[in-house]
């Protein structure tokens, strides 16, 4: 019998507001201390345009909505891990554009994250996560700003 090897769902959010950039402070590992968008895994059947406005209000304390699609990065969840051994689990996510709705303050979850800030892109700080992808994520989410097509048709769209 064959078993196949699928990605775990996840998604993120790259949330903008006042032409600043949200990022959160991981307070776990994988990349532990190191800056990341707001992200997590989906539970169960949860969409992933749900899971990157939950994640978002769970880490940041700050309620989003996604307004377009931006991709798909598909990758190793933790490159290596805290002993520097490879990671087998292959996870899949899901990018998306969201702006902030209403005026939560960023209150972060202490056991997700340590901080919660918004970053202009010259401001961005040392220490992505994930180290390999994540400046290649932001470099296509500069493009897309640029471009004013942070805003795209998302039929899929959970309701």
């Amino acid at each position: 019998m064959r078993h196949w090897r699928n990605a775990a769902p996840a998604a993120a959010a790259l949330v903008t507001s006042a032409g600043k950039l949200l990022l959160v402070r991981r307070a776990h590992d994988p990349w532990r201390g190191l800056w990341c968008a707001p992200s997590g895994f989906c539970d169960g059947l949860e969409h992933p345009i749900a899971t990157a406005e939950r994640e978002t209000r769970e880490e940041s304390g700050i309620a989003v909505r996604v307004t377009g699609y931006l991709g798909t990065w598909i990758s190793y969840y933790a490159e290596n891990d805290a002993a520097g051994t490879d990671s087998d689990e292959l996870v899949s996510v899901a990018y998306y554009h969201a702006e902030r709705v209403g005026a939560d303050g960023a209150t972060p979850d202490p056991a997700e994250v340590t901080e919660a800030r918004w970053f202009a892109w010259g401001e961005l700080p040392e220490g992505l996560a994930p180290p390999s992808a994540f400046p290649i994520i932001l470099a296509a989410w500069r493009v897309a700003l640029r471009a004013g097509t942070t805003t795209s048709p998302l039929p899929d769209r959970a309701r």
